[in-house]
């Protein structure tokens, strides 16, 4: 039976990280040269396994014998780290394949990196990697680390060799990998494996997320990315390891330069960070902004728990940073509850009178060992907390060790009755490094110099854990809609007249096709034509101008409303043409859309543009002309799922207006979400829609549904599926 694309990628990349034989291709005997820091690098490590330098002008480096070429090396090669020039290194990867070496590791920089030639040459080598089956780490990398004590393998550069641990890193970056590496040497972070991708030819994050998805050594998996390889499967495998162990992602590249002109409120709103962003919320990514939240985070999940809630406790010394520890914790939408009167009553029987006993806990500048460790322990009993907070100031530097001692027993006495289901987090604000002391039976208690760090570790693993436990997500498929005659309309408006908006006739069309819930109308060629349609309607109508030319109609001062009779219907018409004349854009006007006047409800707007990395981005977001303004707009990659939909209409700020305000009935939020989810699959199954907007949409009460007032509808030919591309 063929092996599954996920199980043989697990199996390809084995060898990379369980080596018996390493041959390090380029190796010298020069100290000050890569290919002897590599050597020294893994005889440093004191990998198990056998090593072989390669060199055919030597005979011994870093005191092992040398091989003149890979074909000589007795034996198989499981891994072969490379260092020559650019222009040696197909003719290498050709050595390798007549050796059968699986799995490589190119550290040689000068590829797409570098532009012209080097993308050239980077291109030459996948396809030759792919031809032979073999599987390449690189080019332009760092190298491999494996902390596994039964392997040992650091196969880079640099001597650090961190704690063996529970932790992953993949980085994009060889330097920021590095000061991790250096920074987890300082902060106590175990790692499992560290991996440099470099150009990622060949061996991807997303190999490596399937790789660690099954590693039994790996907890949490850490990735610094500056492009997200095939962001689709990323979204897939991300989400299915997830459910498994936390993926903490620090992206590059968050600012923009700025937006180019956009045709719709959406494409105005939306960025490439605005992807990036859905893109992360959708598959349960943990995302750090900055380098210090990366590693609190790294820390913090992979010593603790996750929180069973969002209730805080707060123990401390001080009562200045106590109240800063809980506003941090209430601005990350955390809780932090008053005490019951049982766990007061038990704090009151051992504290001083003057202790603050409710929430935060004040034990007082002075508090004793004892005071500690029994405070510590109380509120880890308590059952109205779900994690433990103690933040300590240093008041008498004498103190610290016995203040450290006290919460040690506390933790280890709360631990040894209710178990480790509590997180508990230590902000130390003392002189001195006792990071290391906090350890109980092996449990390693993070700890960090500013209470606003564990609040935003606890939010972030609260939201993680609380996306952790939904149910998986389903996308409707909705077998109502008739999908030949949609595309039927596009590829039509294509044929007719290349790319551009669609006629109000056609979009109405394309929305009635998809069984969206569009405010019937007519287009009218003149003042009479509107009077007509207006005697089928009834009053009051809406007129507005009809035209693929002019997007903007409210600026043109194009858009006329509450029109109760019928020469304020001819006066409307007149004046939007004489609107247009002053512009000279009268060749423009195709007639004027007359509405009935749709009121009650709450206004919002649905939207989608195409990502060219991404693909289709649905936007939601309060509706009319102040989307730009107000930017309270959420965002999710295609194809939604109906929980995506649930969450971009609950995480809007305006939401409360949707949940009936000063009096409001409720909108009908189930049918919002239908809308979004029924344009979800209309821009997934046309990619020739490049733009879509509908706004305003009126959300009427529970029970009546939506309409759709204004729509727009931009086609082009379509590319290539962007699920190949990187962002």
């Amino acid at each position: 039976m063929p092996q599954s694309p996920h199980r043989s990628t697990v199996e390809s990349l084995k060898p990379f990280f369980h080596p018996r034989t390493v041959a390090v291709i380029g190796a010298s005997r020069d100290p000050q040269s890569i290919g002897y820091r590599i050597v020294e690098a893994l005889q440093g490590s004191r990998f198990v396994g056998a090593i072989f330098p390669i060199n055919p002008h030597a005979t011994e480096i870093a005191g092992l014998r040398v091989i003149p070429s890979l074909a000589a090396v007795p034996g198989p090669v499981d891994l072969a780290i490379i260092a020559v020039p650019p222009n040696a290194v197909l003719g290498v990867i050709d050595d390798c394949a007549a050796k059968q070496v699986p799995a490589t590791i190119l550290i040689t920089a000068g590829f797409a990196e570098t532009g012209g030639s080097g993308t050239s040459l980077e291109q030459h080598l996948r396809e030759k990697v792919r031809q032979h089956g073999i599987r390449l780490i690189g080019p332009n990398c760092f190298g491999l680390m494996n902390l596994d004590p039964e392997v040992r393998l650091n196969a880079t550069f640099t001597p650090i060799f961190p704690p063996a641990g529970r932790v992953a890193l993949a980085s994009e970056s060889g330097g920021l990998g590095l000061a991790v590496v250096m920074a987890a040497r300082r902060l106590n972070l175990g790692l499992s494996s560290f991996v440099s991708v470099g150009n990622h030819a060949d061996v991807s994050v997303n190999d490596l997320l399937e790789y660690w998805e099954q590693d039994q050594a790996t907890d949490v998996i850490l990735l610094y990315l500056e492009t997200i390889v095939d962001p689709q499967r990323f979204r897939q495998i991300a989400e299915r390891v997830g459910r498994k162990k936390p993926v903490v992602v620090l992206k590059a590249g968050r600012s923009s330069a700025g937006q180019s002109a956009a045709g719709s409120h959406t494409a105005a709103v939306a960025t490439n960070e605005t992807a990036v962003d859905a893109l992360f919320k959708q598959c349960g990514v943990v995302r750090a902004k900055t380098l210090e939240d990366f590693l609190a985070l790294a820390t913090g999940l992979s010593s603790q728990r996750l929180p069973a809630g969002h209730r805080v406790g707060i123990l401390t010394n001080s009562g200045g940073p106590g109240v800063l520890c809980a506003d941090s914790c209430v601005a990350a939408r955390l809780t932090v509850p008053d005490l019951s009167g049982r766990t007061q009553s038990a704090l009151a029987a051992f504290l001083p009178r003057t202790a603050a006993l409710r929430n935060p806990v004040d034990v007082i500048g002075f508090a004793t060992e004892e005071q500690h460790a029994r405070a510590v322990e109380t509120m880890l009993k308590a059952d109205e907390i779900d994690v433990l907070i103690i933040v300590h100031v240093s008041v008498n530097a004498e103190d610290n060790p016995p203040v450290a001692v006290g919460i040690i027993r506390g933790i280890r006495a709360a631990r040894q009755a209710i178990g480790r289901s509590k997180p508990v987090y230590i902000c130390w604000m003392a002189e001195g490094d006792l990071e290391r002391s906090f350890t109980v039976e092996k449990e390693i208690i993070p700890t960090y110099s500013h209470p606003e760090i564990p609040a935003f570790i606890i939010s972030r693993a609260v939201t993680y854990e609380a996306w952790r436990r939904q149910p998986i997500a389903q996308v409707p498929s909705y077998t109502d809609v008739d999908l030949p005659k949609a595309k039927s309309i596009c590829a039509k408006a294509l044929s007719e007249r290349g790319s551009g908006w669609l006629t109000t006739e056609k979009t109405h069309d394309l929305l009635a096709a998809m069984k969206l819930p569009l405010v019937q109308g007519a287009v009218a060629a003149n003042a009479d034509d509107a009077v007509q349609l207006v005697g089928k309607m009834g009053f009051p109508v809406a007129l507005k101008l009809a035209s693929h030319q002019i997007l903007h109609k409210t600026e043109m001062g194009a858009v006329r409303l509450n029109l109760a009779d019928e020469q304020a219907v001819r006066d409307a018409f007149e004046a939007i043409r004489s609107r247009l004349a002053q512009d000279r854009k009268v060749d423009a006007m195709e007639g004027v859309l007359v509405q009935p006047m749709q009121s009650g409800g709450v206004e919002v707007m649905a939207g989608m543009t195409r990502d060219p990395l991404f693909g289709p981005l649905i936007a939601f977001g309060l509706g009319g002309i102040h989307v730009e303004i107000l930017g309270d707009v959420q965002f999710r990659i295609t194809p939604l799922t109906d929980r995506d939909a649930s969450e971009m209409v609950r995480e809007i700020k305006g939401y409360r207006l949707l949940q009936g305000y000063r009096g409001q009935l409720p909108a009908d939020v189930d049918a919002i979400e239908e809308v979004l989810l029924r344009v979800s699959r209309l821009v997934e199954e046309i990619p020739e829609i490049s733009e879509l907007d509908l706004n305003p949409i009126f959300a009427l009460p529970e029970g009546q549904g939506c309409r759709i007032v204004d729509a727009r509808i931009l086609v082009e030919p379509s590319g290539p599926s962007p699920r190949s591309r990187t962002a």
